[in-house]
Formats: C-alpha cells, structure tokens, sequence
C-alpha cells in the first residue's frame, strides 16, 4: 500500500502562542497541504483540541450530511460541537490562532505540545499532555500494537 501524497502526522512538538495568540504548526505537518486546504480544530472529550486535516474533515462532512433534519437530538449534538470548532487554513508563515473556547477546553494558556496521531494531531496543555505520557507504558504500547495486528 502506497502512502504518496499522504502527510504523516508523527511526532511531539512544542509552542508557545504569540502575542497574538497564534500558533506555529510544524513544517512537517503543513508542507503537503495548499494555502486553500481547511482544517478543523475540534474539542476532543479527554480535554484537549483534535486536528483534523483536509480528508478526515472530508470523511466528517459526509457522515454529519446524512444525519437527517428530523433526528433533532443528533441535530443538538452536532450544533453544540460545531459551535466550539473552529474551520481555519495556515497563514503564511504556518500560524494558526484557535478559538477562546478551544483554548479554554484545552487549558491552553501560553504553552501547548503538539502530538502526531498519524491521520490527524492533537494539541494539549503541557499539564493534559504530562498526564497521557505518565498513563503510556511498554505494556500498553505493546497492546495498542496488538490490537491493530503490528
């Protein structure tokens, strides 16, 4: 199976926001992808903020258009989640600034560690981010290769 074209998003990184609030995205994560190209910062239930690119954003949108109109619990659902996520492409020099509720739901206030999870990345406080490192084992490791037949 060939991986062209397909940016790997591995990796930990950190940043701090500017003065602006702004964000640096690593090169390696944006230099597959046009100035055009929409990603979406979305808040993830374990408390920080999940990176979708352009194709997983694609795969979201066609699962949220068939979600029927009449179904207005799944309607409520997807108005409070999308109301919190935030569309954005890169500026020129690879910045993004995040929402305040995204942040917020983050505890981001300064510092943040971007983490690669192959198809998408994930941006945590250093807090969030020092919790999930410390839970991360060689056991449990060995069972996420497990799990997917590595």
């Amino acid at each position: 199976m060939a991986l062209s074209g397909k940016t790997l998003y591995t990796g930990t990184y950190r940043h701090n926001l500017d003065d602006k609030g702004r964000l640096t995205i690593p090169s390696a994560w944006r230099v597959a992808h046009g100035e055009s190209d929409q990603f979406l910062a979305a808040p993830n239930p374990g408390g920080y903020v999940s990176v979708l690119p352009p194709t997983e954003v694609e795969k979201l949108y066609d699962k949220v258009a068939t979600v029927p109109l009449s179904d207005t619990a799944a309607q409520a659902e997807i108005a409070a989640f999308f109301a919190i996520a935030q569309a954005f492409t890169f500026d020129k020099q690879g910045r993004i600034a995040l929402n305040a509720e995204l942040l917020q739901h983050a505890g981001i206030t300064k510092e943040s560690v971007l983490n690669g999870s192959l198809t998408k990345f994930n941006i945590y406080s250093p807090e969030q981010w020092a919790a999930i490192a410390q839970r991360s084992s060689a056991a449990s490791q060995a069972d996420f290769l497990r799990r997917y037949g590595i």
